[in-house]
C-alpha cells in the first residue's frame, strides 16, 4: 500500500508500473463486469428494478431522521444498545471502552468498510486488543499489512501467486496456486479464532427501520460466525444505510447481489434484531449498534447528497477504466474508484492531494451506467473539480491554460489563428493520420495512446467554400 505521504501522481505512476497489479485487476474486474451484465439480462425489467431501488433509497434519505430514531428505539426495545457516533473518534471510543469494560481479549471482524473508515483496527490494537479479520480478502491483506483496495473484494490487487507466498510466509504451508487449497488453509487458521473470540464486529449492509434489524450480506459465512459465536456483537452502520421496511429490503438485495457479483442473491443474508432471547441456543449475549455519521449529515441537502444513495456494490469501480488501470490504493483513502473520488474529499478532506481524486476520471459515464441506483457520478466529479478551482487548488499551469483557452474561444480572430497553427503543427508531427508523441506539456497523454492529426481545413473554411 503506498504511503499517503507520497503524492497522488507518484502513487498512480507506481500503480501503472506494477505488472502484477494489472494482472490481478484484469482477472477480477473483467469477471465482475461480465457476471453483472449476465445477471441483469436475466431480469424481465432490470431498468424498472433499478428505478425502484433508487426511489427507495431517495425516500429513505428524505426521512432519515425519523427512520434512524425508529431503528434505534426498536433495537433498544429488544435488548440492544445504540451508540450515536458523530465522528470516527466517538465510534472508536465507544467500541474500545466496551471491549475493555467487558474484559475482551480477542476480537473477530467480518468485512466492514465503515470500520476501515474510522481506522478501528488501529484503535483496538493500540489498546492491546487482538483483532482478526475473518473475511478471506480482509484476512489476506491483514497478513500483508495493507488496507482494502476495493469495496467488495479487499484483496483484488493480489494475484493467487502473491497470496500463496503470504500463506507460506505467515502460515507455514507449502506454496500452491490452487485456490480451493488456499481457501481451506485460511479456513483452518480462522476456525479456532471464532471459538476463542469474546467480541465480534461487523458492518451493516442495510438497517430496516420498522423491524429494528440490521442486515448483513456475504458469501463466505464468516460474518454469520462473527456475529453469533462471540458473546458480544458490535455492528457499525453508516447512518445512510437504511430502508423503511422489509419490502424495500427485498428490492435492495436483488440489485445489490446482481451489481456486486452477478448473483441472484448472495449466499448468506443475515437479519439480526438484537441479542439472543432466553431459550435461544445461538446469538450473542449483547448486541451494540453504532450509528456512524462521520460527515454524512453535512452531505444531506448539499450538492453531493446523491452520493449517499450508494449501496457499496463496487460496480462503478469494476467498470471504471481508471480504476482498472491503477487499482484502489492509488486513491489514498478508504474508498476508491468513482464513488471514492466523490466521497473521500468529503469524508477525509485532510488527506494530501484529495482534491485531485475527482480528476482521476475520463468522465466516460460507465460508472453511472452500471450504478444500481443510477447515481450521477460524472456530475458529482465535475462539481468537485469546480469546488477545487474556486478554492484556488488548481495548478498554476492549468489555470493559465484554461484562461488562455477561454480567451481563444471567445475571440474569433484568435480562434482561427490557433486552428491554423494547430493544423500546421499536426501535419509536421503526424504520420499516416496520427501523432505518436505530443510535445510538452501534452506528452503524458500520448504515452498510452496516439493523437489524431487535425483535418487540413476547418469546418468554417469548408462551409465558406460551398457554393451558394
Amino acid at each position: 500500500m503506498p504511503s499517503q505521504s507520497i503524492s497522488f501522481y507518484n502513487r498512480v505512476a507506481t500503480a501503472l508500473d506494477d505488472t502484477s497489479l494489472k494482472t490481478a485487476l484484469s482477472r477480477a474486474t473483467g469477471r465482475f463486469v461480465g457476471n453483472r451484465a449476465g445477471a441483469l439480462r436475466a431480469l424481465s425489467d432490470a431498468d424498472g428494478l433499478r428505478d425502484t431501488a433508487r426511489a427507495i433509497r431517495a425516500g429513505a434519505l428524505a426521512q432519515l431522521d425519523t427512520l434512524l430514531v425508529q431503528l434505534a428505539e426498536r433495537v433498544e426495545a429488544r435488548g440492544g444498545h445504540v451508540c450515536w457516533a458523530s465522528d470516527a473518534a466517538e465510534a472508536q471510543h465507544y467500541i474500545v471502552n466496551l471491549a475493555q469494560a467487558r474484559q475482551v481479549r480477542s476480537i473477530v471482524k467480518s468485512k466492514s468498510m465503515a470500520s476501515e473508515e474510522i481506522h478501528l483496527n488501529q484503535a483496538l490494537e493500540a489498546a492491546d486488543l487482538e483483532v482478526i479479520e475473518t473475511d478471506l480478502g480482509e484476512y489476506i491483506i491483514q497478513l500483508a499489512g495493507e488496507t482494502p483496495s476495493h469495496i467488495l473484494a479487499p484483496s483484488i490487487h493480489k494475484t493467487r501467486e502473491q497470496v500463496s507466498d503470504l500463506f507460506h510466509q505467515h502460515l507455514g504451508v507449502p506454496p500452491t496456486d490452487d485456490i480451493p487449497t488456499m481457501t481451506q488453509t485460511a479456513r483452518r487458521a480462522l476456525r479456532q479464532r471464532f471459538l476463542q473470540a469474546d467480541m465480534g464486529i461487523s458492518g451493516v449492509n442495510f438497517g430496516v427501520a420498522d423491524e429494528g434489524a440490521v442486515v448483513i450480506v456475504e458469501n463466505e459465512g464468516n460474518a454469520r460466525l462473527s456475529t453469533s459465536v462471540p458473546r458480544i456483537h458490535v455492528a457499525i452502520m453508516g447512518i445512510e444505510r437504511i430502508v423503511a421496511r422489509m419490502d424495500d429490503l427485498g428490492v435492495m438485495l436483488q440489485v445489490l447481489a446482481r451489481s456486486a457479483t452477478g448473483q441472484k442473491l448472495s449466499v448468506y443474508t443475515s437479519i439480526i434484531n438484537g441479542p439472543a432471547r432466553p431459550g435461544e441456543a445461538d446469538g450473542p449475549e449483547e448486541f451494540h449498534l453504532v450509528l456512524l455519521d462521520n460527515g454524512r449529515s453535512k452531505m444531506l441537502g448539499s450538492q453531493y447528497a446523491e452520493a449517499l444513495l450508494c449501496i457499496r456494490c463496487g460496480a462503478c469501480l469494476n467498470a471504471c477504466p481508471v480504476y482498472q488501470a491503477i487499482g484502489g490504493h492509488a486513491y489514498g483513502g478508504v474508498y476508491s474508484g468513482p464513488i471514492g473520488a466523490v466521497l473521500t474529499p468529503i469524508l477525509q478532506p485532510d488527506l494530501p492531494d484529495v482534491h485531485l481524486l475527482p480528476q482521476a476520471s475520463s468522465l466516460c459515464g460507465a460508472c453511472q451506467e452500471v450504478c444500481p441506483v443510477r447515481i450521477a457520478l460524472p456530475d458529482l466529479l465535475l462539481r468537485h473539480r469546480a469546488d477545487a478551482v474556486k478554492a484556488g487548488k488548481a495548478h498554476p499551469i492549468e489555470q493559465a491554460a484554461m484562461s488562455s483557452y477561454k480567451r481563444m474561444m471567445t475571440n474569433p480572430f484568435l480562434y482561427r489563428a490557433a486552428g491554423r497553427a494547430a493544423r500546421n503543427g499536426s501535419r509536421l508531427l503526424g504520420r499516416k493520420g496520427r501523432i505518436r508523441r505530443l510535445p510538452p506539456p501534452l506528452h503524458p497523454w500520448s504515452r498510452e495512446r496516439d493523437f489524431p492529426t487535425l483535418p487540413a481545413k476547418s469546418f468554417s473554411e469548408m462551409w465558406e467554400e460551398e457554393p451558394e
